[in-house]
């Protein structure tokens, strides 16, 4: 039995303002909003999620981000 822990998910995004619900599902979280700052890095305090702009983005390869905060239909 292996005592590691995984490392968090790293998630690129464009912009610098990101939701986040943990997955979503019975295993999600509380929705909550994060703002990447100057460093253009935010972490989630739920579930450790590291967001980061596509700017400081490295050769791993990035997840597709589609944010799970509701929109109004049509806006943007």
């Amino acid at each position: 039995m292996s005592d590691t822990v995984p490392p968090p998910e790293v998630i690129y995004v464009e912009g610098h303002k990101v939701a986040c619900n943990g997955g979503g599902g019975p295993l999600g979280h509380p929705l909550v909003y994060l703002e990447l700052g100057e460093e253009g890095v935010a972490e989630c305090g739920y579930c450790d999620r590291k967001f980061v702009h596509q700017d400081r983005m490295s050769d791993e390869h990035a997840h597709d981000y589609e944010s799970p905060a509701p929109r109004p239909e049509g806006g943007h």
